[in-house]
């Protein structure tokens, strides 16, 4: 039997229109409209877009919106100077600098010098740390999206084997901590992982971010399993897909996100909702 598809554009769509209420009913209360600024560095194409995207959502949900764009050979000093600008500007939320940056310039001091209160894509040092004692304020976009998906597909977490492949900072180490938040039993395979079809097989909960066309594929899934694919990337043929193997894994799972489709439009939303919530801490208001 083909597995449920998880829409992840109509439950983004859900989740957008409650934030976008919240953000209204904020400003009607306190006259502050939750702000987000955007640092964008040279003219990579995919950064563009998401930059683009990001910034229309912003403005469909009610949030003002700045785009800084910088050029291609900026200095470490001047963008240390631009963020500088940012931390002490009112109307601005959340900051957020998109990667990946020229190779010139120093990503982990540029996090670092995100304030923690306005960091938005939740990877400050002071942030992770949070994460990993589950006492925090924002979550990294992506995998906040996956628990919000299995959240609205009423997909019960605590107890069940979860597997996750992938272990970067952004989405796969913090995945695991909130599957483990959540009570699941989690497992991380990466790179060096021996025998990686015997342990995607265990998992009753399966994420997928490594960063490589179809890699996993139906032999290499449980029965009825969750499958959530945060993978996004391009063929030659020009078309997008994920890093699961949508059409064997799909005669497989029991749940299945697509590529588009799937996570991709949650990452954006829980953007949203995290520079609602700085917004919220920034006034002292618990909406």
């Amino acid at each position: 039997m083909a597995a449920k598809i998880i829409d992840g554009k109509k439950i983004a769509e859900l989740t957008r229109a409650d934030i976008a209420a919240r953000a209204a009913q904020l400003e009607a209360q306190s006259g502050v409209k939750p702000g987000l600024a955007v640092i964008i560095v040279g003219d990579n194409p995919a950064s563009q877009v998401y930059v683009r995207n990001k910034k229309k959502a912003c403005e469909q949900a009610g949030m003002y919106s700045v785009v800084i764009e910088m050029p291609g050979d900026t200095t470490q000093e001047a963008l240390m100077k631009q963020i500088e600008a940012l931390k002490t500007d009112d109307k601005i939320h959340g900051i957020l600098v998109q990667l990946p940056l020229p190779a010139h310039l120093d990503e982990d001091a540029v996090i670092a010098a995100i304030p923690p209160e306005k960091d938005v894509d939740a990877f400050h040092p002071v942030n992770t740390g949070k994460i990993m004692i589950g006492d925090y304020d924002f979550l990294p976009c992506t995998p906040a999206g996956v628990m919000k998906l299995l959240e609205h597909e009423g997909i019960e977490i605590a107890g069940k084997e979860c597997v996750v492949v992938g272990r970067s900072n952004i989405v796969g180490k913090p995945q695991a901590m909130l599957l483990l938040h959540a009570n699941g039993t989690v497992t991380v395979c990466h790179s060096r992982t021996k025998n990686l079809a015997d342990v995607t097989r265990r998992a009753d909960i399966l994420v997928v971010a490594i960063g490589k066309a179809n890699f996993i594929t139906g032999d290499m899934i449980k029965p009825g399993a969750v499958v959530i694919d945060v993978g996004m990337n391009r063929l030659e043929n020009k078309k997008l897909c994920g890093d699961v193997d949508f059409a064997s894994c799909s005669e497989v799972a029991g749940a299945i996100t697509p590529v588009p489709g799937g996570v991709g439009p949650m990452t954006i939303t829980m953007l949203l909702e995290n520079t609602l919530t700085a917004a919220k801490k920034a006034i002292g208001k618990n909406l």
